[in-house]
């Protein structure tokens, strides 16, 4: 089951909208003229703690506007998947992705004027059981 979304909870996602984290050092204009593409969560070690919501962009669908400097990024287990957390606030805002690394996922909280708990029906993968791991 995919969810792609052009509204959440009557706020449209706008084709080129702004993501930051907590405290505003990292921002990042998303290019989203599809809207939400992909929204899920995960189960991995890493997605089940931080609990984020996702979507899913190309590699150039991200820029970063300010606060490249401020972002910390985190590896673990195969060392393939790239999370970015503001190292101010310690906001998770993105991760390169493992399953796909011409994608990136985001933090669907950090959009501007979105609330991600107004999504209902979010499906989660399975990355506890990850083919890369076989």
């Amino acid at each position: 089951m995919t969810i792609n979304l052009k509204h959440v909870d009557g706020v449209a996602i706008q084709a080129s909208h702004t993501a930051r984290c907590h405290c505003g050092t990292v921002a990042m204009r998303l290019s989203l003229p599809d809207g939400l593409v992909d929204v899920r969560r995960c189960d991995c070690s890493m997605c089940r703690r931080r609990g984020a919501i996702v979507a899913s962009v190309p590699l150039d669908g991200i820029e970063l506007v300010c606060g490249a400097e401020s972002l910390t990024e985190y590896q673990f287990n195969t060392r393939t998947a790239k999370h970015y957390f503001c190292s101010k606030c310690g906001i998770y805002t993105h991760h390169q992705r493992r399953s796909n690394p011409n994608q990136y996922g985001f933090n669907v909280a950090c959009l501007d004027g979105i609330n991600p708990l107004k999504i209902v029906g979010i499906p989660t993968y399975d990355g506890v059981n990850h083919p890369a791991d076989r």
